[in-house]
């Protein structure tokens, strides 16, 4: 399962090309090989999980060596934040912070495209997510508070350029699902989701609920596929839980489809 959840990982797009999105620089790299042979402890949490996806990938290239990772940055024993991961890319050092992310598009949040996209409880948003990197996460490089730990590698925050490597799948309105992005990146658009009130209409399909790091995963066949009356059991407890969920919807016709169900 480590290397299909990688592979997805792989496929999963960049959520956006070039600095048109808060100034913020992406971090490009085409990967080199879809083989993985690393361990990784299943009990972490998604995050950290996609980030020794990140250090395995880029551990493959001669040119880019990782300096430090998963850096705390304290100040009289109080952390500040943490620096995902410093590296050096033909000799040049780089800040990068890795994110990956889901985010489904309600048109009715905020006035832009960016604000449109939200987690799926509605929790979180791209938005607030990109504030935090642009006024705690990359900031944080030219704290005071980091300066000592910098000089340890021999660097200094002037001299060192931040990016940022944030992959993310996201998903559209069912009934509306020809949304073309003008400045995110329209290839991350892998899926819609659906409500109580639409789920009736996919009473001929088959549904799978994949445990979340398998949410990475491409959609296959070779799972335990469950009906729809099943399925609807189970969904009526999401609802009430207010707890939106991924699930692969096999169609008549054979197609595969992520989908999210959603409780709002």
């Amino acid at each position: 399962m480590l290397q299909k959840r990688y592979i997805g990982f792989l496929n999963t797009p960049f959520l956006w090309k070039k600095d048109i999105v808060s100034n913020l620089n992406p971090f490009e790299i085409v990967s080199k090989s879809d083989k993985i042979d690393i361990s990784i402890d299943e009990k972490l949490r998604l995050g950290k999980y996609v980030e020794r996806f990140v250090s395995f990938e880029l551990e493959q290239y001669e040119n880019i060596s990782i300096l430090a990772e998963n850096i705390q940055i304290q100040q009289n024993k109080i952390t500040l934040g943490e620096l995902d991961c410093l590296l050096l890319k033909n000799n040049k050092p780089i800040h990068l912070e890795i994110i990956y992310k889901f985010y489904l598009y309600d048109s009715s949040v905020g006035t832009n495209e960016i604000e449109h996209f939200i987690g799926p409880n509605r929790k979180d948003s791209l938005k607030e997510k990109i504030t935090k990197l642009k006024d705690k996460q990359l900031p944080l490089l030219h704290a005071n508070a980091c300066k000592n730990y910098l000089k340890t590698l021999h660097l200094k925050s002037e001299d060192i350029s931040q990016q940022i490597y944030f992959k993310a799948q996201l998903f559209v309105p069912f009934s509306n699902q020809d949304i073309q992005l003008k400045t995110l990146n329209t290839d991350c658009i892998i899926g819609f989701y659906i409500n109580k009130n639409q789920l009736v209409q996919f009473n001929n399909c088959k549904f799978y609920i994949p445990k979340k790091k398998d949410w990475l995963v491409i959609p296959h066949t070779n799972v335990a596929w469950r009906g729809f009356n099943e399925f609807e059991v189970i969904a009526k407890d999401y609802f009430e839980q207010q707890f939106s969920s991924l699930c692969w919807v096999k169609f008549k016709n054979g197609a595969l489809k992520k989908v999210f169900l959603v409780w709002w």
